[in-house]
This record gives C-alpha cells, structure tokens and sequence, in this order.
C-alpha cells in the first residue's frame, strides 16, 4: 500500500520533515517514490509546503494519508475538516468588518438614545397626577 508520511531531517534536536510518498513497508527515512513538501515545526509559525495538485492526485489513486500527514494535509486544505489557511485569515477579516460595523451601529443607537430617554421622562411626567404636598404631610402627621 502506497502512503503520504513524514520523513524525517535536520539535526538532532533539530527536526524537519518531508511530506513524501512511499510505500507503507519502506523505513520511515528510507525510499520513497515522491516527495511533495516540508514542514518545519520549529518555525514561528510552523512552516507548511505542499504541493497540493500532487497530493490530491496520490489521494485519488489510493494513497493512505498517515495521521501527521492528514493533519498537515487538513491544514493546507488538501483534506476535508478544515479550510486552506487563506480562506480562514479571509473569513476572520469578514467577521471583523462585520463586528465593527455592528459596534458602529450600536454608538449610533447610543448617541440617539439619550435624546430619546430625555424626551421619554419629559412625557411621563406631564402624563403623571401631581400630587399635592399638604396630603403627604397630613398622613404623615396622622401616623
């Protein structure tokens, strides 16, 4: 069976991968038939590079992602679960613009709203009976 797997490099200490096609009884840093990107987790951010024409086409034939591979598959959008980096920094962008709008209407409605509440008491209070001092005080001074 033919899978997509990393193959390790660099120094001790010091990994990076190789996103390659090989057959499943290969040894992990042993032949491979194609390699089709890196990854380099000891960047900040992680650095991700696949071809992902060349690995839609090995999934098509058959090839069996390992669990690694399928998540650093996922990330580049090769693999159903996750949009492609791009779109997620695009729909953020979205949200954020629709967050500010949202908050630009709100101190719109504030700005209004004192004006309103103003009005608002002014009308309660002529619709309000007055009552008159003298009652208060004679309760009062009956109790």
């Amino acid at each position: 069976m033919v899978r997509i797997r990393l193959r390790r490099m660099g120094k001790r200490h010091q990994p990076s991968y190789r996103v390659v096609v090989a057959d499943s009884e290969s040894p992990r840093n042993g032949r491979f038939i194609e390699n089709i990107g890196f990854y380099n987790p000891r960047n900040e951010p992680p650095t991700i590079e696949i071809d992902a024409e060349r690995a839609r086409y090995w999934l098509s034939v058959g090839a069996q992602p390992s669990d690694p591979a399928a998540r650093l598959l996922r990330k580049v959008g090769v693999l159903g679960g996750a949009a492609p980096a791009e779109a997620v920094v695009a729909e953020t962008a979205v949200e954020e613009a629709a967050t500010e709008e949202a908050v630009a209407e709100e101190a719109v409605v504030e700005e209004a709203a004192p004006e309103q509440a103003a009005t608002e008491t002014a009308e309660a209070q002529e619709a309000a009976p007055e009552v008159p001092a003298e009652s208060t005080e004679t309760e009062e001074a009956a109790g």
